[in-house]
């Protein structure tokens, strides 16, 4: 009511006032809890999205990994396969030469020698496919773990980012501390899985 001159502030005024000019205790606590959590709930979003692409990669090789590993068991079990059948004609060649006449052993004998040596180089080769077959098992084993150990670290920065959400809200200190706990937790394992803890 200032109609003539005469204006009567409320307590509540007051605090308004000090607040839009930038005085007072009330007002700065509140906007420098504002600014720190709006601060940390950017910074923590975007190193948030740098560990969600992280885990998706190391998913999607942890996947291509394993289809290598699949490929090359299967090329070994082929080799072995092939490797079988030179057995066999060995065998059959082997019995050839027991039961044919003389001047034909030298036949079966040759036979004998050309399945063994292929017999062999098959055997190297299946050996080193089945090889590679464990390494790339291994190397998707690898990138599983260290999948899950980017999809932790995430999950964490987004409870620390609905912890923000809630200090926010509520004003309730604790939850700000919270907040900068599970972050740093957050920060911590993504670090683990970049160092592939």
């Amino acid at each position: 009511m200032s109609g003539h001159g005469f204006h009567v502030h409320g307590p509540h005024d007051h605090v308004l006032e000090h607040a839009t000019h930038g005085g007072g205790d009330h007002g700065d606590a509140h906007g420098g809890m504002t600014n720190q959590i709006a601060m940390f709930t950017a910074i923590i979003a975007t190193v948030g999205a740098i560990f969600g692409y992280m885990g998706g990669a190391t998913q999607a090789n942890a996947g291509l990994f394993k289809n290598n590993a699949a490929i090359s068991k299967t090329e070994a079990s082929n080799q072995w396969n092939f490797y079988q059948a030179k057995s066999t004609k060995q065998a059959l060649a082997e019995l050839a030469m027991e039961l044919a006449p003389a001047e034909k052993k030298d036949t079966f004998k040759a036979k004998v020698e050309r399945y063994d040596k292929e017999k062999g180089e098959i055997k190297v080769v299946a050996e080193r496919l089945e090889a590679e077959a464990k390494d790339w098992d291994h190397r998707s084993d690898e990138q599983m773990h260290q999948h899950h150990r980017w999809a932790q670290a995430t999950t964490a920065l987004q409870v620390a980012i609905a912890l923000a959400a809630i200090a926010l809200l509520t004003r309730k200190k604790w939850l700000e501390r919270g907040m900068f706990v599970v972050g740093g937790l957050g920060a911590i394992v993504g670090l683990l899985a970049a160092l592939h803890f």
